[in-house]
């Protein structure tokens, strides 16, 4: 059974995407969707964390609905809040 959900996606191009869920009831990962572990180097010291899936879902299985365009973003001109302009030019009290 598929459980499905709506995504907002930024990678590789920003979308709205259909993805599985995991199973919530799932006796193996808990409805988390598989287990997260650390690891450490020849030396002992913390290196990563590994992800293991569960077999309750598959995290590559998702559609596109709707691809959405990036904005560019506004450049406003930097500003002092306390210059002329601003807020005040007088000593706070």
């Amino acid at each position: 059974m598929i459980r499905l959900r709506i995504h907002l996606t930024d990678w590789p191009h920003r979308a709205l995407v259909l993805t599985d869920t995991p199973r919530p009831n799932c006796p193996c990962c808990g409805g988390e969707g598989g287990h997260a572990y650390d690891y450490g180097d020849e030396s002992g010291e913390y290196a990563g964390t590994e992800w293991d899936p569960c077999h309750c879902w598959d995290e590559t299985r998702r559609w596109t609905l709707l691809p959405l365009p990036r904005l560019p973003r506004r450049r406003t001109p930097a500003t002092d809040p306390w210059g002329p302009g601003g807020y005040s030019d007088e000593p706070p009290f």
